[in-house]
């Protein structure tokens, strides 16, 4: 979709494990930062949207989540529309709130992501990502999941791990059957995000970690070490998004467009048909009128190291195929031609699932700004985030990509 939205300000929390935080708690800390950063008050906002995956299996917290969470700052009367879409439940609510914006029904609009995952029960974490596949087809997957894993375990799935590490795993081996890609390049993909991460002071991890330490790691399924697979957490992250005369009102002096933001759903497709990532790329690209090699930085759904190397190419980052030697090259690196998941990724920023594309957008905005710090992408102008989840037949339930303009 073409938009015509500012991203006014973006907060987020640290992700991490919080035992002692709630949705509230959480939620609250990301708008205030937001609130605070756009230079704005919380009467401002004239609608919110609230993305959120799993808080009715976690915290048996339904129906009312952003109603919830924005009431105990303040925050009332508005239209508060919650959002649910798998992992992509945050890049959801940004769409709704920049499609507000350019239709000229709202001048600032909150769209908030958060989540609480880490319960002392972990399969109910872990149920969580079962309910993101279709619950009809689970038995059937499972059963096809433990028969393609080379170590012949497949029980720990949904049990000891989030099964999405298994339908990665299973996606990473037959890369590397199809064309060669090795166990040490996904190995070098979490190192590079570690060494992003370990620039970003609110990233889950923080600690710099070598090829060596990744492969070094316990195995979950072959070939994903643990270092390889995006960690539980809770977090929060938001934005505000305002119109482009509002945004002139506010005297922002470095405005960061939303150029377009594409969803697509996942479907049944051929070995020969685009996937969703390539049906948003394509769109995305279309609609900004850019190229794949047009972008200055990339922040991508990065939930398994072998998930980065595949979007490079379904992103056309890089040829079919190509994706191990791409980040071998260093493009994909801090300094590279193409620095990629430069707040760490998912992998060592954190995945709270809900918050997740949020977190993408307000990594992005502060690279657009020229306020990242230490890992600062020098020159930065245009963006793109790419950030789905779930799982319908072979595709994600739902994909988004999102283009960004300083």
């Amino acid at each position: 979709m073409k938009l015509n939205a500012i991203v006014a300000g973006v907060g987020m929390t640290r992700f991490m494990k919080y035992p002692d935080k709630g949705l509230k708690e959480l939620g609250s800390e990301a708008v205030r930062a937001a609130i605070a950063d756009a230079g704005l008050e919380t009467a401002h906002i004239e609608a919110a949207y609230v993305g959120n995956c799993a808080a009715g299996l976690v915290t048996g917290q339904e129906s009312v989540r952003g109603q919830v969470i924005l009431d105990s700052m303040g925050i009332g009367r508005i239209p508060i529309i919650n959002v649910e879409n798998a992992c992509a439940s945050g890049s959801t609510a940004l769409i709704q709130a920049s499609s507000m914006v350019t239709a000229g029904l709202h001048d600032v609009v909150l769209a908030l992501g958060v989540e609480k995952l880490t319960h002392p029960d972990k399969t109910k974490s872990f149920a969580a990502f079962a309910g993101a596949m279709d619950v009809d087809e689970l038995k059937e997957m499972m059963d096809s999941l433990a028969r393609a894993a080379q170590s012949g375990d497949g029980d720990g799935a949904g049990q000891s791990r989030s099964m999405f590490m298994d339908v990665y795993a299973s996606a990473a081996r037959a890369h590397m059957e199809k064309y060669g890609t090795t166990v040490k390049q996904f190995a070098l993909v979490a190192a590079k995000n570690s060494f992003h991460g370990s620039l970003n002071p609110r990233a889950q991890f923080q600690t710099e970690l070598s090829v060596e330490d990744v492969l070094a790691e316990r195995m979950i399924v072959e070939p994903l070490t643990r270092a390889m697979c995006s960690p539980i957490g809770d977090g929060a992250a938001a934005a505000i998004i305002v119109s482009e005369r509002k945004a002139r009102e506010l005297g922002i002096a470095r405005p960061v467009k939303v150029v377009t933001s594409v969803m697509h759903s996942g479907y049944h497709h051929a070995e020969d048909e685009p996937d969703t990532v390539q049906l948003c790329a394509r769109d995305a690209y279309s609609e900004a009128g850019v190229g794949p090699e047009n972008f200055d930085v990339v922040e991508l759904h990065d939930a398994s190291a072998p998930a980065e190397i595949i979007a490079y190419e379904q992103l056309a980052l890089c040829a079919p195929g190509e994706g191990g030697m791409h980040v071998e090259s260093g493009a994909s690196r801090l300094g590279g031609r193409q620095p990629v998941n430069t707040s760490g990724g998912l992998l060592r920023k954190g995945h709270p699932v809900g918050a997740t594309g949020l977190a993408q957008i307000a990594e992005l905005t502060l690279q657009l700004q020229g306020r990242a710090g230490r890992r600062q992408v020098e020159g930065a102008r245009l963006a793109l985030a790419q950030n789905g989840g779930g799982k319908k037949g072979n595709d994600a339930a739902a994909m988004v990509v999102t283009i960004l303009e300083a």
